[in-house]
C-alpha cells in the first residue's frame, strides 16, 4: 500500500435509508415492520455503491472511519421537548427561531429550561448556519435506527478481518442540548461537555493521510457540517486531499439546493467531487 487513504463515512445508519422491505427488522413486541424514522431519498442505493467501493477496494484502505449519529429520546431536536402555546404537539420538520419562543409560539415541555433554550437559540442563530430543526426521532440509543446499513457494515467488518485492524468509530449527538451534525464539533458546543467540542485528536488522525474519502448521510446536513468543519480545522495545505464520493451521499427532502451548493463552496476550496467507480479505481491502484 503506497499511500494512506482513509474512508470516512458519515452516520451510513438505518434510521436515514429509504430502506426496501427485506432489511426492516419486525418489532417482536408490537408486531410491527420497522421503519427508518428519516429516510433521505436514494440513500440505500448509496451504501449499496458504498458497500461495493469497500469490497473492492479494501486492499488500497489504510483507515476506515464511522461516525454515528447518537441521541436520547428527550433531545432538543424531538418533538416530545416541545410543546405550542396552547400546548399542542410540535411536528417534526417545524424550525424553531429565538424570536418564535420570546413570543411564545413554542415553549419547552420543561418551563425551567426555558433561559437555557433561549441562551441556546441565541447562540445557534448568531453562527449563521442553521436554525433549530424539529427531526422526528431517531438514531435513538440502542434501537435497530441506529444501527450501521447492513451491506456496509458487512463491507468494513471483512476490511477489518482482511487488514487485522478495527474500524474506528465515533458518536455524536448524545448531549440533548445542542445539536450535533458535524462528527467534529457541535452546532453550540456545550462548555461542560467535552465531547461537543472541536474533535482535534479526530482531525490530527485524518491529517496523517495523504486522501481522505468522504460518504454518507445526508449530504445536505451531516456530511456538509462534518466536511465544513474539516476544511476549516484541518490546514489550508490538507484540503485538496479530501474527495467526496457523491453518488454515496444525497440530502434530505427539501434541501437539494443547500446540498448543490455546499458541493459547489466545496469544490471551490479545492475539495475533488468523485464517483464511487472513481474512487474504487484509486484505492485498487494503491492496493
Amino acid at each position: 500500500m503506497s499511500r494512506k487513504l482513509h474512508l470516512l463515512i458519515i452516520d451510513p445508519q438505518n434510521d436515514f435509508c429509504d430502506l426496501p422491505a427485506a432489511y426492516c427488522a419486525v418489532d417482536p413486541v408490537r408486531g410491527e415492520v420497522r421503519a427508518p424514522a428519516l429516510p433521505v431519498p436514494g440513500a440505500h442505493a448509496d451504501m449499496l455503491r458504498l458497500a461495493r467501493l469497500i469490497n473492492y477496494g479494501r486492499d488500497g484502505l489504510s483507515d476506515i472511519s464511522i461516525t454515528l449519529d447518537t441521541h436520547h429520546r428527550y433531545d432538543i431536536a424531538h418533538p416530545t421537548f416541545w410543546q405550542r402555546a396552547d400546548g399542542g404537539a410540535v411536528t417534526p420538520f417545524t424550525q424553531i427561531s429565538a424570536a418564535a419562543v420570546r413570543a411564545g409560539e413554542f415553549q419547552p415541555r420543561q418551563s425551567v429550561a426555558l433561559e437555557r433554550v433561549l441562551h441556546y437559540l441565541d447562540q445557534l442563530e448568531a453562527t449563521g448556519r442553521y436554525q433549530l430543526m424539529v427531526w422526528p426521532l431517531h438514531c435513538e440509543i440502542g434501537s435497530w435506527g441506529h444501527n450501521v446499513h447492513e451491506d456496509v457494515r458487512q463491507a468494513y467488518a471483512q476490511w477489518e478481518d482482511a487488514q487485522q485492524r478495527v474500524v474506528h468509530k465515533l458518536s455524536k449527538g448524545s448531549n440533548p442540548w445542542t445539536e450535533h451534525y458535524s462528527a467534529v464539533m457541535a452546532e453550540v458546543p456545550d462548555a461542560d461537555d467535552p465531547d461537543t467540542a472541536l474533535n482535534t485528536a479526530f482531525i490530527a488522525r485524518l491529517a496523517q493521510a495523504d486522501g481522505i474519502y468522504v460518504a454518507g448521510e445526508a449530504g445536505s446536513h451531516c456530511v456538509k457540517a462534518t466536511v465544513e468543519h474539516i476544511v476549516a480545522h484541518i490546514g489550508a495545505d490538507k484540503v485538496a486531499r479530501l474527495a467526496l464520493i457523491t453518488d454515496c451521499m444525497s440530502p434530505v427532502s427539501g434541501f437539494e439546493t443547500a446540498y448543490q451548493d455546499f458541493l459547489q463552496a466545496m469544490q471551490a476550496h479545492g475539495v475533488r467531487l468523485l464517483t464511487a467507480e472513481q474512487a474504487q479505481a484509486e484505492l485498487v491502484a494503491n492496493a
